[in-house]
């Protein structure tokens, strides 16, 4: 008889098990509202968390993702406001917004990439450096203080985040459609067989004739269109950009991919998995809120501990499959 792998369904139990008891602790956990609220909130580190899972299986890392997300926030709202007065407040002016965040997260990946492949630096350092740059950068734009989009704009624009078919908003959409393809990507596509051979042994990909750098190159510029993706969802949320925003979006999007089941050393990638422990870590924090077990504040130390799980029972993995 088979043997159950814990390994690969455990987070889908974590999850089944997460359901169960946020329902028993509070019955208004699956009321539609809730599940829509929490599913919404969830959808950008989600979509995040997708491309990182490309970046993280290739032996790559980005810790810039929350900061660039404040940055290409911050420009997104900027450029719009200033559209205003010449085109006026009407969708053709959101859609140019919209252009301009997905142009400023396609060239920061490329920017991350660029100097993780041409300049041989490592991706922590190159990560840690942008990270760092692109939070200065949103924090002078706005003077230290918040971006604020234009009120006409901010009504017409806000049906992007609170709106969709029923209660299933299109921030959740997005999100299903960008992880069936993330998924299809990595499974049956060149570009994910790649990427995985990579991560699994460099040398050996390039022996094989893989484009390493390029592979490496194009992974970053995923996520970079990704973040860019998941601004243009965020920003009417809340309208505005500041120093803030975006506040540990890097360490929820590498915990979601090693609960999932990617290899934080590279070479096993699973973007179901990914998406399995994203809803997981939203549903922690909204249990969390509704049972009031514990202070909101302490949410990170707790993502902090369950990376630091995550990677324990890797290794252990690990450490069995050699024997």
């Amino acid at each position: 008889m088979r043997r159950i792998d814990f390994h690969l369904l455990g987070p889908l139990i974590a999850l089944i098990a997460l359901i169960i008891i946020g329902a028993l602790l509070n019955p208004a956990f699956l009321a539609p509202a809730n599940l829509s609220n929490v599913l919404a909130r969830s959808a950008f580190i989600g979509l995040i968390a997708v491309g990182m899972t490309f970046v993280i299986t290739q032996g790559g890392l980005d810790l810039s993702v929350g900061s660039m997300a404040a940055f290409i926030a911050g420009i997104t709202i900027m450029a719009m406001n200033a559209l205003v007065p010449i085109t006026g407040v009407n969708w053709g002016t959101i859609i140019i917004g919209m252009m301009v965040a997905m142009a400023g997260g396609l060239a920061a990946g490329l920017f991350n990439g660029a100097l993780i492949t041409r300049a041989r630096i490592e991706p922590f350092i190159v990560t840690l450096g942008t990270m760092g740059i692109y939070r200065s950068l949103v924090t002078w734009l706005s003077d230290g203080g918040t971006l604020s989009l234009d009120s006409g704009l901010r009504t017409l624009y806000r049906p992007v985040y609170f709106s969709g078919i029923g209660w299933i908003t299109w921030p959740i959409i997005t999100f299903a459609i960008v992880a069936i393809l993330g998924e299809w990507m990595m499974r049956h596509t060149r570009f994910g067989r790649h990427v995985e051979a990579i991560g699994s042994n460099d040398r050996v990909a390039r022996y094989s004739a893989v484009d390493v750098e390029g592979v490496r190159l194009a992974s970053y510029v995923l996520l970079g269109g990704l973040v860019g993706l998941a601004t243009i969802l965020y920003v009417p949320r809340l309208g505005s950009a500041s120093g803030s925003t975006g506040v540990l979006w890097e360490l929820e999007a590498i915990a979601a991919v090693i609960i999932g089941g990617t290899m934080l050393k590279g070479g096993t990638g699973r973007v179901w998995g990914t998406v399995v422990g994203v809803l997981i870590l939203s549903m922690i924090d909204n249990i969390l809120n509704l049972a009031d077990l514990v202070s909101p504040y302490l949410n990170g130390a707790i993502q902090g501990v369950i990376i630091v799980l995550a990677v324990v029972l890797q290794r252990e993995k690990r450490a069995t499959d050699n024997r």
